[in-house]
């Protein structure tokens, strides 16, 4: 018998297959706002879950609670399997949560789970997705985070908002002062956002007076990892790996 379990974030979902030993098999990454086209849901959930054998419960975190319930009702209708939402499991058996819970997404439950019980130590958890997350973990406990602009999200609306920037890739620059429209725009969002993260860790650690191992997570992940002075470890299943850790609770569907 198979899991299925899934990740419902702002601009990319994904759905994993999960065999008997609870190791990735098969994996699927969707474009989030394309799942509020019925006709395209229906073709991938079926092309996926297909004559899989599956568990009939399935976990998702999720942050786009619409497009949690359109798949929820979809996987129910043509496969009778049943989803729950991280943040309705008993997941207080295996982390503690000293922030709001209802103000938490379920996406950083997952990744502060995952976080914990694969790197077994405090943990700082930095994700690159619509918006740069820092989650903050001490002795199993999810202590609180940090929420700042996404990169992409940032990049974007500028390109939106003003009619003379071009759009552009975004990479490392070596030089910070640039000499031209497109080198000034990499200074500013590589430079920028270097100088943000390295500064939140070290006023977390400051505030906490702790060290931690730094997780990186999301789409740019390896464009800035060289930026962190710490020692840092890149883990795109981070999320997934806190849902796996949830499903081998005895008690999650209870």
């Amino acid at each position: 018998m198979t899991h299925l379990i899934g990740d419902i974030g702002n601009t990319e979902t994904k759905l994993c297959i999960l065999n008997k030993s609870f190791k990735i098999v098969r994996r699927l990454k969707i474009n989030t706002l394309k799942i509020n086209n019925q006709y395209y849901l229906k073709k991938i959930i079926f092309s996926f879950v297909q004559n899989k054998f599956i568990n009939k419960k399935a976990l998702f975190s999720s942050v786009v609670p619409s497009v949690f319930f359109a798949i929820k009702k979809n996987l129910k209708k043509y496969f009778n399997i049943q989803c729950q939402e991280l943040k309705q499991t008993n997941y207080s058996e295996i982390i503690k949560i000293k922030a709001n819970k209802k103000q938490v997404g379920s996406d950083r439950i997952a990744n502060a789970i995952g976080a914990y019980y694969r790197y077994k130590s405090d943990c700082i958890v930095l994700d690159f997705g619509t918006a740069t997350t820092f989650d903050v973990i001490n002795k199993g406990t999810y202590w609180g985070g940090i929420i700042a602009p996404g990169v992409n999200l940032s990049l974007n609306t500028l390109i939106k908002k003003a009619d003379q920037i071009p759009s552009f890739t975004l990479k490392k620059i070596n030089k910070v002062v640039g000499k031209n429209t497109i080198s000034a725009l990499r200074s500013g969002f590589y430079w920028g956002y270097a100088g943000l993260i390295e500064n939140i860790l070290q006023l977390i650690r400051k505030e906490t007076n702790r060290n931690y191992k730094i997780i990186l997570t999301g789409g740019f992940s390896s464009l800035f990892k060289n930026s962190i002075k710490s020692k840092v470890f890149i883990d795109k299943d981070i999320t997934v790996k806190g849902l796996i850790e949830l499903l081998k609770v005895k008690k999650i569907f209870d």
